[in-house]
Parts: C-alpha cells; structure tokens; sequence
C-alpha cells in the first residue's frame, strides 16, 4: 500500500462506501459500483488483518449509513420510538450489517490472500460474495440489501442473472472491479486483460437476448390498486370503513380485468372481524363478474394464539397464502429475550407473526398458478423458486409507507426486478403508497404508479412458462464453485508461501 496515513486510508474507504450505494436505485450510477469496489480490493492488497477489517469499517459506514438510513424513518415515525433511541438503532443496525463487508477484508488478509496480487484478484471477489452470501440468507434471517448483482439489471451483465441468479452475477461484478485493479497494476498484460473484460462483458450481452421462457395462453388484463394510506393512518380505527370503501368501489370499477390486485394488509383488520359482512360479499360479486380478487390481510388464530400476515384469493379461485419469511425485529423478534427486553424499554410496538409453512400449495388467477412474496419475502430469490415450475408469473404485495419518502420503495422495487428476470416471468407489484409496478420477464418495468397518490395500473400481461437455469438449480452451483474457488485459492497461497520460504532458505545456504 502506498504511504498514506490510515486517516486517508478510512477517509477514501468512507467515501468509496457512499459511491458504492449512488449505483443502487433511485441513483442508478451503475459505473460507480465496480469503481468502489475496485478501490476497496486495492486497499486490501498487503494490508493486516486489523488494518483490512477497518478499511472495510470504513467502506460499510458510508455505505450502508446512505443506503439503510430509512431504518430511522420506520423506528422513530411508525414504531414510536424517540429520535434519540430511533438515531442509536439505526446506528447499531448500520454498525452490525457493516461487519460482514469488513469481514471479508478480515478473512483475506488473515489467510493472506490478499498478498499475492494475482490470487487476490481471484480471491478477493469471492470472499466477497460469499460474505454477501452469508448476510443475505444465513444471519438473523437474512439481510441481502445493497448487493453488487442489483446495480447491473440495466447493463450487460443482466444477461447472466437468469443463469446465475444474484449472487453469480455479483461475483462478476466483483471480478470486474478486480480486473480493473490488474489493468493498472500490470501493464505487460493490459491488452489481455481488457481482452478478457471485453469478452464476459459482451457476453452478458449476448445472453440478454436469450429468450429462457416462453408464452402460455392469451394475455390477460389485469389491474393493480395503490391505495396511498400512510402508515400512521392506515390502522386507526376511524379510517377502516374508508379504506375499505375505497378498494371495494375501485375494485368494482374494474371487473373488466380478470386478475385485481391489493397491496399488502389493504384491509387493516383481521379476517375474522371482516369475513361475513365484507369478505364474502366481495368474494361473491368476483364470481359473478369472473374474476379473482387478490387481497393481503392479517389472519389470527385464537386456539394456538397465532398470527399471521396473509394473502387472500377470491372469486373464481379462492385460496390463503401465509407468510413464510418474516421481518426480523418487524414481525418476530429473534434474540430473544434480549430483543423483546429493549424494545418494550423503549416503548417500540412491533408486530409478533408466525411464519407460514414454506412449501405451501401456489394460489391460482384465471386459472394459472403463481408465486405469492409479501413484501420482504421477494428480496430472497431463492424463495421464489419453490414450485416455479408450476407458475405462470408472480406477485408481491408490499407496504413500503414504512419508510416515508425515501429511497426504501425504489431500492425495494429494484430488488423486485430482480427476480422477474432470474424466473423469466411476469411480476404483478402492488403497494399501499408505491412503488407499484408491473415488470416484465427481462426485468424492465412496464408501467408504473407514482408515490404516494392513490392510483389504478392496469395492463396486459402474458402468462409464462418454462425455466430459467436459474429457476431450474437456484444458487447452489454458484456458492458450490465459489467455495470450491476459495479452497483452491487458500491451497495455491499455501505453495507460494513454502515456495518463498524454500528459496530463502536456499539462498540462506
């Protein structure tokens, strides 16, 4: 590492964090993402462990401090918290999700993967994406916010996403920002490796116009409703017949689509309370007019004392989806008692949900299967595989008026683009205050609503059919090859280390 004092090092690794986050929505720097990254490996290179994990402090700060900062929105505005509890648990959460990328400055400087510039350039890219790994599926449930792979659904490397899921393509990503680092530091091999980049990266392109799934049937139309109730609205009692009101006569307004959509818990009462006088009179006039009605409500069960978060179909098909991944600290609170303890402290009311069977049976619209996520549930890719095979697009019902006017809705509807393209298929996304969004199988929004206004989007989609390669084998191959990767990287730093020590040795005698 050149000469400079570890405050320049901690001062440009802050800064690199908040360039990584401009490539997320509703920035969309897209360039900026392997440039920050690249930044980061360079500084790894020959750096202790200690001095690697703080760089990555570093970096982690500035970037999850910019793009997780709507925590604080949901704490203090809807949880209830104070500004002063509400400032320290979004610290603390910035602080607990920064760990994992310091972590991977950790784990390559202690196996000194990092000292050998071309077993870095490798090794560094997969450490890193396994670190992403970890955090996104194995810790507290999963957290996979600002992974690399969902700043490059608009450019060339979107063509492996259906291959390779989020978590291959990251790794491109991320080899990209190493082969960046190689251009400069071996110039003797600048043509090859611009060669190299040149090619995967004309390669993606070439695979986005790979059509991996195929049409089934007529299109269908279909209508999403944004009712736009802010959060600290939406469950006062005063506002339920309102509410109700609203997606009841909106609905009826459009009978002429066969498949009508409300985000998630649209109705603001548990089903029980609402069954005999709203329910089932809805549920009738759908069947009269042949169409499915898809509604979102909490569902208690008193015998077992349980609730949860659910979505409803009526009409021509009727069925109950329950939520399978739940909110960490949102819907159950895991640490406990610990968790339970602080948060009654401070006075905080969050929701305490069961989570539903995983592989439940798909809920049908005019007569085709499709996958239910309710809001979280669709930042994990591979939740939505189960029974894709059996599913002609997707649907995801969210309330994102938790975060307020921030860039939460857009990064999370960029998530949501995400997994239309690694399954090939159509997804249908309504929300309470927006984004609401129809999305087609390469990803690309459609049609869209405005935040925050009250709003119908209505459209034509085509039920699909068929498997993505990713559909068909989920992540597996990828984090199977990148450990396999990792091994054989550790193995090839242990020969070079006894090679060295040998020679000195030798040259010792």
């Amino acid at each position: 590492m050149p000469r400079l004092t570890s405050q320049y090092w901690q001062l440009l690794a802050l800064i690199s964090g908040v360039l990584f986050t401009l490539a997320f929505a509703p920035f969309k720097q897209t360039y900026l993402a392997p440039l920050a990254l690249s930044y980061l490996f360079y500084a790894w290179q020959n750096a202790t462990p200690l001095r690697a994990f703080l760089i990555g402090c570093g970096f982690s700060f500035g970037s999850f401090g910019l793009g997780i900062y709507w925590a604080y929105i949901s704490v203090h505005y809807y949880g209830g918290a104070d500004s002063l509890s509400a400032g320290l648990i979004t610290f603390l959460c910035v602080l607990f999700w920064g760990l994992f990328p310091a972590l991977a400055g950790y784990i390559a400087a202690k196996s000194k993967l990092n000292n050998n510039p071309l077993i870095a350039y490798i090794g560094l890219p997969v450490i890193w994406i396994l670190i992403e790994y970890c955090r996104g599926e194995l810790i507290l449930n999963g957290f996979p916010w600002l992974q690399i792979a969902y700043t490059q659904l608009d450019t060339p490397l979107a063509g492996y996403i259906p291959i390779a899921g989020a978590y291959g393509t990251g790794f491109i990503a991320a080899l990209t920002a190493s082969g960046l680092i190689a251009i400069v530091q071996m110039p003797q091999y600048r043509i090859q490796l611009l060669a190299i980049l040149i090619s995967i990266w004309g390669l993606g392109a070439a695979l986005k116009t790979i059509e991996w799934t195929q049409a089934q049937g007529d299109p269908i139309k279909v209508a999403l409703l944004q009712g736009n109730l802010t959060q600290d609205q939406k469950w006062l009692p005063e506002n339920k017949a309102k509410t109700l009101l609203w997606y009841k006569t909106t609905t009826e307004k459009n009978w002429d689509s066969k498949i009508i959509i409300w985000p998630e818990t649209a109705i603001p009462a548990y089903l029980a309370e609402v069954y005999d006088w709203f329910i089932q009179p809805l549920n009738q006039e759908a069947k009269q007019h042949q169409s499915t009605v898809v509604t979102s409500l909490p569902i208690k069960d008193d015998s077992v004392n349980q609730k949860y978060n659910a979505v409803m179909t009526l009409g021509k098909e009727s069925g109950v989806y329950k939520k399978r991944h739940l909110l960490p600290f949102g819907e159950y609170l895991p640490l406990q008692p610990l968790s339970g303890f602080i948060l009654n402290s401070l006075a905080i009311k969050l929701g305490q949900f069961t989570a539903g069977e995983l592989n439940q049976p798909l809920l049908s619209a005019n007569g085709y299967h499709f996958i239910t996520t309710i809001c979280y549930e669709d930042a994990f890719g591979a939740l939505g595989l189960i029974n894709v095979d059996k599913a002609a697009f997707l649907i995801n019902v969210t309330n994102d008026a938790w975060f307020g006017n921030s860039i939460e809705p857009h990064q999370h509807l960029q998530i949501a683009r995400m997994r239309a393209l690694e399954t090939g298929r159509y997804l249908l996304r309504a929300t309470n205050t927006g984004v609401t969004a129809i999305i087609n199988p390469q990803g690309q929004i459609v049609k869209q609503a405005p935040l925050f206004e009250a709003a119908v989007l209505t459209n034509n989609i085509t039920p699909m059919t068929g498997l993505t390669p990713y559909a068909r084998f989920g992540d597996k191959p990828t984090i199977i090859v990148l450990i396999s990767l990792f091994f054989m990287m550790l193995w090839l730093t242990k020969q070079t280390n006894t090679t060295i020590r040998t020679n000195k040795s030798a040259d010792a005698l």
